[in-house]
């Protein structure tokens, strides 16, 4: 679960053993319970991740059964056949008389699992393009825009940095000369994220139910192709690391907080584990495959997170009013800064069209970057930390700002772009707390 620069098993739980379906490898199991096919999904999962080492985003589930893959090895073919061999009983309509939840069970195992056999496909060398690999694995193709599009917005930013006395060089070096002037100094980034964090759990609790004893730590690091990541660890707690390689700008405290902890990535985590693990026994949620459905809703759900618990006018006051003044920044150009965010992430989508024809082979690395550098008005530096995640996360992109897109079009449809902010929480809610697919965002 990560947040790019724009911008463990302390849980035992103790599942029957019996009738487990990975026997014979060609051979289609016999007709098996949801708690058995979950298991079998989990070890699959599993052993998916001794090939591919991101697969495996957060586990909790049993240790045997991680130590279990790693000593048996199994290879990509095995995997592949043992997950079509699941496949068959979970297609077709659901059993009379299956309440919706279980229905919707069925379903997310289902999709999980042919998931799953398009990341084998892939790890075992079958090429697809950008639009095949997100939709096989992400269920969602994210929107195509022309330049002309960004270029737009691009217009508009040119203006509003013109009005802020920034009128000479290319675009891009007057917007990061623009930011300069709201990066938070080295020696102030742990308080002002500390006490964004406060407040991003304070207006989480004021709606949602907390599992009793959820908490997280914070860890500064380097090295890392992305901006900030939560590793899930069980037991209701996070390890949230945040990458200080590039300067951190005063509008990532309120972001990170939210994406990665409340009420994002953590409380997404957490309330799977209270609900759908403790009270259910649903064990195939003790495990999150990065590469599959589950992240749109996770990536979308923490992005629309943060718009949630800070709305507007409400975020530009209390970074005006608390973080400016922590960071040792001008209080009275929060605003005005505020505005320019706001438009530069109407820029968002350039960053899934240059991962396509980079993934596609229409741009090498070098013109990725610089596609991004233009459109995306992201720095060189930047750029080139961007097109590195591209490499290592590759269709992962369409996640944050899809994600954000259908995640908010869901609410609204159920409460009114107008809707009373319970209400909305409400919906939220129940995208964090019960099985959804990006198919059902759609419904």
């Amino acid at each position: 679960m990560k947040l790019i620069a724009m911008n463990s098993f302390p849980l035992m739980l103790m599942v029957p053993l019996g009738g487990m379906l990975m026997g014979c490898l060609s051979e289609a199991p016999s007709p098996a319970s949801l708690d058995e096919i979950a298991q079998s999904y989990v070890k699959l999962a599993l052993a998916l991740g001794q090939h591919d080492l991101d697969y495996v985003d957060a586990y909790y589930g049993p240790e045997p059964w991680a130590t279990q893959a790693e000593a048996e090895q199994r290879s990509l073919d095995q995997i592949r056949a043992q997950a079509e061999a699941l496949l068959p009983h979970l297609r077709g309509p659901a059993a009379e008389g299956a309440d919706e939840m279980i229905a919707r069970r069925r379903r997310f195992l289902r999709r999980q699992l042919e998931s799953l056999v398009a990341r084998v496909r892939m790890l075992a060398g079958e090429r697809l393009s950008f639009d095949e690999e997100s939709r096989a694995l992400y269920e969602a193709v994210a929107p195509s825009y022309g330049t002309d599009h960004y270029q737009a917005i691009l217009d508009e930013l040119e203006r509003r940095l013109a009005e802020q006395g920034f009128e000479q060089g290319p675009l891009i070096e007057r917007y990061e000369a623009f930011r300069e002037g709201f990066i938070i100094p080295p020696d102030k980034v742990a308080a002002v994220f500390a006490r964004a964090i406060e407040a991003c759990r304070e207006r989480t609790a004021a709606h949602i139910a907390l599992p009793e004893g959820e908490s997280f730590e914070v860890e500064y690091v380097t090295g890392q192709s992305w901006g900030a990541y939560n590793w899930y660890q069980g037991n209701f707690h996070s390890l949230i690391q945040v990458n200080t390689d590039l300067p951190i700008s005063i509008d990532r405290a309120i972001d990170l907080a939210c994406h990665e902890g409340y009420p994002g990535h953590h409380v997404y985590s957490a309330l799977h584990e209270k609900h759908l693990v403790r009270d259910r026994d649903w064990i195939e949620y003790t495990l999150y495959p990065l590469f599959s459905p589950q992240s749109l809703i996770s990536e979308g759900t923490a992005n629309f997170g943060v718009e949630l618990a800070f709305p507007a006018e409400d975020r530009v006051r209390f970074e005006k009013e608390v973080l400016f003044a922590l960071a040792g920044l001008d209080p009275a150009t929060a605003e005005v800064y505020r505005a320019v965010q706001r438009l530069v992430a109407r820029l968002g989508d350039a960053g899934n069209e240059a991962a396509r024809q980079y993934l596609d082979g229409e741009l090498d690395a070098t013109a990725a970057a610089e596609y991004l550098a233009r459109y995306a008005a992201l720095p060189l530096a930047r750029a080139e930390k961007r097109v590195q995640f591209i490499d290592q996360y590759r269709s992962y992109v369409i996640n944050y700002d899809l994600g954000l897109e259908l995640v908010r079009r869901h609410v609204d449809a159920r409460t009114g772009a107008d809707g009373g902010a319970e209400q909305r929480w409400q919906e939220f809610e129940k995208l964090l707390a019960e099985p959804c697919l990006p198919s059902d965002l759609e419904s």
